[in-house]
């Protein structure tokens, strides 16, 4: 049974080229927006704290400061309304989900930068 999910999963589900990212990353998600008859297009950039799941169902979690206050926000990679994905930086982190960073403020909430 779940070979078979596998297999429609890779057949059905279409599949979008974004870039490699982890936790710690800097990244710009583009998503649509419909508003009653309009769509636009709206950014939300913060740094990654986990990413979830495996295929269809791999979500990621980003967390940025709105003014003094924190903004997390769950995206499924499969979700149609993703236009594209831009890494900004890449951070180093010892974990693949970073859930201490919630607790951090100032300058312990920087994540080093990864130089390539």
């Amino acid at each position: 049974m779940e070979s078979l999910v596998k297999f429609v999963q890779d057949e059905f589900v279409p599949k979008k080229d974004f870039p490699k990212f982890s936790a710690g990353d800097t990244i710009t998600v583009y998503y649509e927006i419909k508003e009653g008859e309009k769509t636009r297009t709206q950014f939300f950039r913060g740094v990654v704290i986990q990413r979830r799941g495996t295929g269809a169902t791999e979500t990621f979690t980003i967390r940025k400061m709105s003014g003094t206050i924190g903004v997390e926000r769950i995206f499924p990679i499969n979700l149609p309304a993703l236009q594209k994905i831009e890494v900004n930086k890449k951070g180093k982190v010892r974990r693949s989900r970073i859930f201490y960073f919630r607790g951090l403020t100032g300058k312990k909430a920087r994540i080093k930068e990864v130089r390539s």
